[in-house]
């Protein structure tokens, strides 16, 4: 009786089922799509770019008039890398791949080996936090926010200026 039953369930959502299963193998892919034995990303520290950026940031910012002494930090919503080119090796047998081998592709450009970059992907910023001298002045705050707007691509409403202790 019970077997009827999940039978005929199945027959029922045998669809959705599979749909539903797909979506979930899609969610677990891992991203790139592809061999990720070439890329470079960084882990859960700041990226080198945007530590770098915040350093630019602060130089120039402090330069606007009223500004002061600032600190700027950005939050990443995801990190820049590469992906390099790599030399893949692979064996194929009876329509199946027995081994597959690579290694990156590197040239030598006068100063040392340099892998050949194939793609670069730059950070994506969710917020930044603006601290200067001048923050508590209106004028300081707009020239603030319109610099860093121009320079990481965030829009307004995600750039807060406060005034430095």
């Amino acid at each position: 009786m019970k077997l009827e039953g999940a039978k005929k369930l199945w027959d029922k959502y045998k669809f959705v089922a599979l749909v539903a299963l797909a979506g979930a193998v899609l969610l677990l892919w891992p991203e790139g799509g592809g061999s990720s034995a070439g890329a470079e990303s960084a882990s859960g520290q700041p990226c080198l770019e945007t530590r770098d950026l915040e350093g630019e940031m602060e130089d120039i910012l402090s330069k606007i008039s009223g500004v002061g002494r600032v600190q700027v930090l950005l939050t990443a919503e995801s990190d820049g890398g590469r992906l390099l080119a790599e030399d893949v090796e692979e064996s194929w047998q009876d329509s199946a791949l027995t081994s597959r081998s690579g290694e990156t592709v590197v040239v030598d450009d006068g100063q040392g080996q340099t892998p050949i970059v194939k793609q670069t992907w730059y950070p994506t910023y969710r917020g930044a936090l603006v601290v200067c001298q001048g923050g508590d002045q209106a004028a300081v705050r707009l020239a603030v926010t319109e610099a860093v707007t121009a320079l990481t691509g965030l829009s307004a409403d995600r750039v807060t200026v406060a005034k430095w202790q």
